[in-house]
């Protein structure tokens, strides 16, 4: 327990005082996300805040996790550093998805085949059980993938991808402290604590965005949990097991989840690449209704939430029943955000048309000056 609250509290500490020094160095070298169409905030913001809570969680977590015999807590940190520095090129200089992916597969492949974190069990979902090791090692680094960039594509609100991450960590933390997974503990209160302390900052109106650094920290570290999640939760010799554990970790994960696995599948069914951007996300939609950030974020973190309890609750009716039922009440609740969405741009269209009109005229008027010739011939300008 005192590994956990040493933890909670000095990434919080680290982080707090690390974030207003990362806001300057990114105004004095001029280390913005600029706005544009696609993007919901209006002005430059510095993108610097991922160092900070990655700072705070490596010496929370360096400090506070158990020293272990045969522990995969080292190649987890070499996973983290290997992520870091593909976020953190990424925010200063651009980075093409492909290289981003094999960053992402190399720090998987710390964890999954070093640290031997995997995915053994799909405890009942389709009929399926043990899973074959070929199986198993796909299934799993295609978790880790979906999970990571999952977080990554819904970093698109001030609060959202932080908030999310805050309650999805502080739960799964409490989890493994209850059943005596401490390294698990430790690292899941370590990132909570770290984001509860950038969202200080990050908050709407936000000071600071997290950029890619930290949302595909938040990413990784969070598939780490979920999948010892599965394999702790799902052991019905264990402390605290947990019916239907793939299906409640589904839940636990849904709005990050579900968004990023509809939007990918929607892209490619339009001959799309996956990575392509677009306004299709559920952030977008609530914003299409007029909803603010903070009040879009509290929407997401509270749908999650429920999610999560609804879980909770139902874990005894089966695996395939749960993830089945968890996919159906987010296809309605999507639906329902696509209509309401529709119909609002729908009836300010008409009064949106004269506007735009009256704009690209007078735009077009602007541009053309006439100027004569020294043979005193009108010419275009």
């Amino acid at each position: 327990m005192e590994n956990v609250l040493i933890a909670t509290v000095l990434s919080f500490v680290v982080t707090y005082f690390s974030i207003p020094i990362l806001i300057k160095v990114a105004e004095l070298k001029h280390l913005y996300d600029e706005p544009d169409e696609r993007k919901a905030h209006k002005k430059r913001i510095p993108t610097l805040g991922g160092i900070g809570f990655f700072s705070g969680f490596i010496i929370a977590a360096t400090v506070c996790v158990p020293m272990l015999q045969n522990s995969p807590f080292q190649y987890m940190m070499a996973a983290f550093f290997i992520i870091f520095m593909v976020g953190l090129k990424d925010d200063i200089v651009g980075l093409s998805p492909l290289k981003k992916l094999i960053g992402q597969l190399m720090a998987s492949f710390a964890i999954v085949y070093l640290g031997n974190i995997q995915l053994t069990n799909m405890y009942g979902f389709l009929g399926i059980h043990e899973l074959p090791p070929s199986i198993s090692l796909m299934l799993t680094y295609f978790t880790f993938i979906v999970v990571i960039n999952a977080f990554n594509l819904i970093d698109g609100v001030d609060g959202q991808a932080g908030s999310i991450g805050l309650l999805v960590s502080a739960l799964l933390g409490a989890y493994f402290l209850h059943v005596g997974e401490i390294t698990y503990a430790v690292l899941g209160f370590a990132l909570a604590g770290g984001l509860a302390s950038f969202l200080i900052y990050n908050i709407s109106p936000a000071k600071i965005f997290m950029g890619d650094t930290g949302s595909l920290l938040i990413g990784l570290v969070n598939a780490v949990l979920v999948l010892k999640f599965i394999d702790v939760a799902g052991n019905p010799a264990g402390k605290m097991p947990i019916g239907s554990s793939p299906g409640v970790a589904f839940a636990i994960l849904i709005v990050p989840l579900f968004d990023t696995l509809r939007v990918f599948t929607v892209r490619m069914l339009n001959g799309r690449s996956p990575f392509s951007a677009d306004r299709n996300h559920i952030h977008h939609y609530l914003l299409d209704l007029k909803l603010n950030h903070k009040q879009t974020t509290l929407v997401a973190v509270t749908i999650n939430a429920l999610f999560i309890a609804v879980a909770f609750s139902l874990q005894s009716v089966g695996t395939t029943a749960m993830v089945m039922g968890v996919i159906t009440a987010a296809i309605v609740l999507t639906g329902m955000l696509y209509i309401a969405r529709k119909r609002r741009l729908a009836a300010i269209q008409p009064m949106l048309a004269p506007a735009a009109e009256a704009v690209v005229a007078t735009n077009a008027a602007q541009a053309k000056i006439l100027k004569v010739s020294t043979e005193g011939i009108l010419q275009d300008k």
